[in-house]
């Protein structure tokens, strides 16, 4: 685990460390787009263009940010508590599974209760799935990584399966549910093209942040991920805190889907969201595993993802450099915060 706290930041550092890592990884991948014959300055022009050049693209950036935001948020609570969930893909599956289920019936009901209870389903199902390689590690002894990596393929099966049978939109060719009922969608917030789930994930990040800095809960979290020996001693029950920490998490990460179905999509289809679980995990690492440090670098992700589709339009570079881009912009982490290191333990000691 000491790998993973290797990222932590706190302070302005959660502010600056994602932005200087995204700075230098851009800084990278402009040598390979050079290679393609391309001004880097031209590509990266387009690519603002097409996140931030109109009020559109600004919406698409804000709507690929929101369940990158859900997940990372998610990857950055149960790494924090020393906790790898590697199954954020299968948890917003299911997530977004069950609260189709919920959205497409239900009619009648109020509108307020029809979306608290759609988007409650998804995240008790997140949290169960969740639960599960959690309980397996403390009561059994399973890896948490591989349990978790299962059941990811485990959901986006059952997933398939329900929009292939029982949830499958009638007379229809394509295997997708019926669309949401209005009363289940998330309201549009006023004069744009995004919707609730906006304040949904900034209030989640808040909350994560409070319960970090100001609730029992939180500072026995961060205590096991420390040092889970040292927890046992100082009467900290580990084993319950892990399973409620991948609860929590799964309940965050299944927001991602549930978001997504009932704010953009509006009917769910396989492959609705492709490795947004598993883009979570970097946009967690360069957060520093701090809410703050994982909105920022969640958002610049999805800037990325968005504007490298007008970048591949306008100048035949592939989307897949945006993947390049995250994996550089993970080591010049790395290369700052050792850095950082090196030169606090040169720091001399101030005498008392």
């Amino acid at each position: 685990m000491k790998y993973v706290r290797f990222f932590e930041t706190k302070g302005i550092s959660a502010l600056l460390f994602p932005l200087l890592s995204l700075l230098l990884g851009l800084a990278g991948a402009g040598v390979i787009i050079a290679l393609f014959g391309v001004n880097p300055v031209t590509a990266y022009k387009e690519m603002f263009l097409g996140s931030f050049g109109s009020k559109y693209g600004f919406s698409a950036t804000l709507l690929r940010f929101m369940p990158l935001a859900f997940a990372g948020l998610a990857v950055a609570l149960s790494f924090k508590g020393g906790i790898f969930n590697i199954g954020v893909e299968g948890q917003l599956y299911m997530g977004a599974l069950f609260s189709t289920w919920v959205g497409v019936s239900l009619d009648g009901i109020p509108a307020m209760i029809h979306i608290l209870l759609a988007l409650g389903a998804g995240g008790g199902a997140g949290a169960l799935w969740a639960f599960i390689p959690g309980y397996l590690k403390v009561k059994k002894g399973f890896n948490e990584i591989l349990v978790s990596i299962f059941m990811n393929f485990i959901a986006i099966y059952i997933l398939g399966a329900c929009v292939s049978t029982f949830l499958r939109a009638p007379g229809q060719g394509i295997p997708w549910s019926p669309k949401i009922l209005p009363s289940a969608r998330l309201p549009q917030l006023p004069g744009t093209d995004l919707h609730g789930g906006l304040v949904l994930v900034l209030a989640c990040a808040f909350l994560i942040y409070y319960i970090f800095q100001h609730r029992t809960l939180g500072y026995e979290i961060r205590a096991v991920g420390s040092n889970p020996d040292a927890s046992v001693y100082g009467g900290i029950q580990t084993s319950k805190v892990i399973m409620i920490t991948m609860a929590l998490s799964g309940f965050i990460g299944s927001l991602a889907g549930s978001v997504e179905i009932l704010g953009v999509q509006h009917r769910l289809t396989e492959g609705f969201l492709v490795d947004y679980g598993y883009h979570a995990i970097p946009v967690a690492l360069l957060g520093g595993l701090h809410p703050v440090g994982t909105l920022i670098a969640a958002f610049f992700y999805g800037a990325l993802l968005n504007g490298a589709s007008s970048m591949q339009i306008a100048l035949g570079i592939p989307v897949s450099i945006v993947k390049v881009m995250m994996a550089l912009a993970i080591l010049s982490s790395i290369g700052m915060v050792g850095l950082r290191k090196i030169f606090e333990k040169r720091r001399p000691k101030k005498r008392s």
